[in-house]
């Protein structure tokens, strides 16, 4: 039987995204020659450079040619030569929203306890998820500025909710909990100040909870969850939350991990074309210095490997980065003393070279 090949767009983007999304590659290529695998990468163009050239941020077909694919791979977007990121915007949020990706899952685990600044941290008390719903919310781009630059200016951001869109990100956390036999799911909203969008929130998350009668559902408001999550990270598995909140506490649970080079990210729809991505941005000032730590990809190219249903592979990945950071093998952010080469070099020879 002939082994199925795995189509995936790469869009290295802007920045540091080129140089981690090289090594990304490198494991991709890895676990297909440990496993037998066959990946087909077509390198997209799209970023900066491409539209400062041909004043196209993505081609008309653009978002139709990305649904032939079985992923997409993002780098990083963003360059200070575009000030308004327009290109960052309608290739990044316009994937997200063209190709309805509702669910931005954010892997939140600590692999050494050194990397966390929290006292007493270690990886057993760092070790939840972060889903955000990822289409509706305040970035959806309603809204508009009146007299914009003078002192009168007036400006308008609308938040939008739907049964829809908060009932399946919902049901999506508390479905993913019960498939990997977690207990507790978590969900945070602001409802006691935005009494309106937010009491959708609180309506559907009551009407699905009680489904699920073996996992414990809880609630925090947002500022009271941020709180939590520094003085007892331990007690999450699963939260659920908005697209604005779950941007922000995602960062700030980076921290927990070791920053945000170590972070990694999906923006999935099940069973359609998903996107995956590490969480930091495109840092121009470290690009082209061979420093920026290029886990975050590598791990996000994990994610992207497990959703295509292809586990053991994304385990193998898993374990050859767990195993480099344990031996004290990194980029200078995280104590070590190896290039962004190095280190993803490092990785993919544990792949190949070692039994995970």
């Amino acid at each position: 039987m002939q082994t199925p090949s795995f189509k995936i767009a790469v869009i290295p983007g802007d920045g540091i995204g080129k140089e981690v999304t090289a090594e990304a590659i490198k494991t991709i290529e890895a676990v297909g020659k440990k496993f037998g695998r066959s990946f087909e990468l077509e390198h997209l163009p799209w970023s900066a450079d491409y539209f400062l050239q041909t004043g196209v941020t993505i081609p008309s077909n653009g978002y139709d040619m990305l649904r032939g694919f079985d992923a997409v791979f993002i780098g990083a977007l963003g360059d200070p030569r575009v000030p308004d990121n327009r290109h960052a915007r309608d290739i990044l949020l316009g994937t997200r929203f063209e190709l309805d990706l509702f669910v931005n899952y954010r892997p939140v685990k600590l692999l050494h306890e050194r990397l966390c600044p929290l006292k007493g941290r270690g990886p057993r008390d760092i070790n939840f998820v972060v889903f955000r719903e990822n289409t509706e919310g305040v970035y959806v781009g309603i809204g508009g500025r009146f007299k914009a630059g003078t002192d009168d200016e007036v400006t308008t951001q609308e938040e939008i909710n739907t049964y829809r869109g908060v009932h399946r990100i919902i049901r999506y956390a508390f479905d993913f909990a019960k498939a990997r036999g977690l207990s507790k799911v978590c969900m945070a909203d602001k409802s006691n100040a935005m009494t309106h969008g937010h009491a959708l929130w609180q309506r559907v998350f009551k009407e699905v909870a009680p489904q699920y009668p073996s996992i414990e559902a809880t609630h925090y408001y947002i500022d009271a969850l941020a709180m939590y999550m520094v003085l007892d990270p331990a007690q999450f598995q699963v939260i659920v939350t908005n697209n604005l909140f779950g941007d922000i506490i995602t960062d700030l649970a980076a921290t927990f991990q070791g920053g945000l080079g170590m972070a990694a990210s999906g923006n999935i729809h099940p069973g359609r074309t998903s996107m995956f991505e590490p969480v930091h941005g495109s840092a121009p000032k470290f690009a082209g210095k061979n420093i920026a730590n290029p886990i975050g990809a590598i791990s996000s190219a994990a994610l992207m490997l497990e959703t295509l249903g292809l586990g053991e592979e994304a385990r193998a990945i898993d374990a050859a980065v767990l195993d480099a950071v344990n031996a004290g093998q990194g980029t200078p952010d995280i104590g070590g003393n190896l290039g962004t080469r190095e280190i993803g070099g490092a990785i993919a020879e544990k792949i190949l070279s070692s039994e995970f």
